[in-house]
């Protein structure tokens, strides 16, 4: 069965051809800058050259069309024609409390979905245009969504309720709601692979750190709880995010520089974290960490206060199951920083954990990162969003 993961952005779309019987990626690519002037196609085909087309793309559904355009060319393309796709499986972000699971799209799906926008208004109505897209461009073929949100919805209610009147989470579902859940499942599930455990029996800590970061853990095959809440802005300090806070601070904040909320929204999502607190340097934590290495303060407070902070983390979740088997760094940073690594298990000590030098240099690998002797598993498992993705719609398919 071949699948289109689809992933769209308000202004970007990145795909994926799958082969789900073998796994195997047939092509890629990402449309950029989505109804702006510049918009590009890049295409690679399996064990072909990479091809960037600058195109014309008013709005998703002629992105959509020009990725069947490079799937079916005649020379690059890696489909004789559109009716080789058996199914197209989108990302969606947000599906509140309406989806605990993966559905097949039909209209009753869409409507639910619309009913979740004002809880992800940036991403939401983009994933909607791109299954609407694909819906007129192939019609009959399955359409599956696939929620960043369902993975966390195994949450009980003591992890996901707010300190706040009952009455808003009964009016407006304000709760914790968990976000990268497609990620934090794949690499929990191959984490119980490679303990040789039961995945319904096994206790794991799921760090995903990127730009975007959150941590997770999944007692027994699920979530019991994971640090984004409402929104993606809650937990770990992140590229531009700011994390946990204060509340009052935005009052604070409010009064003193003479801001209004949506002003002060806009800096806690986009010019805080380790870009705020470097002093603007940088989001990126390969320079944050050479200029902790030159001795730079904005470095090293930088990066102390988030390897701090997700070690933290760790320890909270360890609490709330009990113990832990198994911890887990994945995505950009957690897949290719063994320094960020080995700063945050130099705080899990206690846990009877030691790190592998040799192992730790490791990247783009399932590794086992701690010592043979250590009492709990530090591995680094590259996730993969879009194959778990391409799973997902295929089992539905099936049915």
């Amino acid at each position: 069965m071949k699948i289109l993961v689809i992933n769209c952005g308000s202004s970007s779309l990145k795909f994926q051809l799958i082969d789900s019987e073998t796994e195997a990626v047939a092509a890629k690519g990402l449309c950029e800058r989505i109804g702006m002037e510049g918009s590009k196609l890049i295409y690679t085909p399996a064990g072909g050259e990479k091809q960037e087309t600058e195109a014309p793309m008013e709005d998703h559904k002629k992105a959509v069309s020009l990725v069947i355009d490079a799937l079916t060319d005649k020379e690059t393309g890696v489909l004789s024609s559109l009716s080789e796709i058996d199914a197209v499986g989108h990302r969606l972000v947000h599906g509140g409390e309406k989806f605990a699971s993966s559905t097949l799209i039909n209209e009753e799906v869409i409507t639910a979905i619309t009913e979740c926008n004002d809880l992800a208004p940036l991403h939401n109505p983009a994933n909607l245009i791109g299954i609407n897209a694909c819906q007129e461009l192939m019609p009959g073929v399955p359409q599956a969504g696939v929620f960043d949100t369902a993975f966390h919805q195994t949450m009980p209610e003591k992890a996901y309720l707010y300190g706040i009147p009952y009455e808003y989470y009964e009016k407006y579902r304000i709760r914790r709601y968990g976000f990268h859940g497609t990620s934090h499942s794949y690499v929990s599930k191959r984490a119980a692979e490679m303990l040789g455990k039961d995945y319904g029996d096994a206790k794991i800590i799921v760090c995903h750190l990127g730009n975007g970061a959150s941590v997770s853990a999944i007692k027994n095959g699920k979530c019991v709880d994971t640090s984004m809440g409402l929104t993606p802005l809650e937990g770990l300090m992140m590229g531009t995010r700011s994390g946990d806070i204060d509340p009052a601070i935005v009052e604070f904040l409010a009064h003193k520089e003479d801001l209004s909320i949506d002003e002060i929204m806009s800096i806690l999502n986009k010019k805080s974290g380790m870009y705020g607190l470097s002093g603007y340097l940088s989001s990126d934590s390969r320079d944050l960490h050479a200029a902790s290495d030159e001795g730079k303060p904005e470095g090293i407070r930088t990066i102390k206060t988030y390897c701090y902070r997700v070690a933290k983390y760790i320890g909270a979740y360890t609490a709330a199951m009990n113990g832990v088997d198994a911890i887990c760094f994945t995505a950009g940073i957690g897949e290719n920083s063994p320094e960020t690594r080995e700063e945050v298990c130099e705080y899990l000590g206690y846990l009877g954990i030691a790190i592998d030098a040799e192992q730790n240099k490791k990247r783009g690998e399932d590794v086992v990162i701690s010592t043979a002797d250590s009492r709990v598993k530090v591995m680094v498992i590259p996730t993969n969003e879009e194959l778990a993705i391409a799973r997902e719609t295929a089992a539905l398919v099936r049915g």
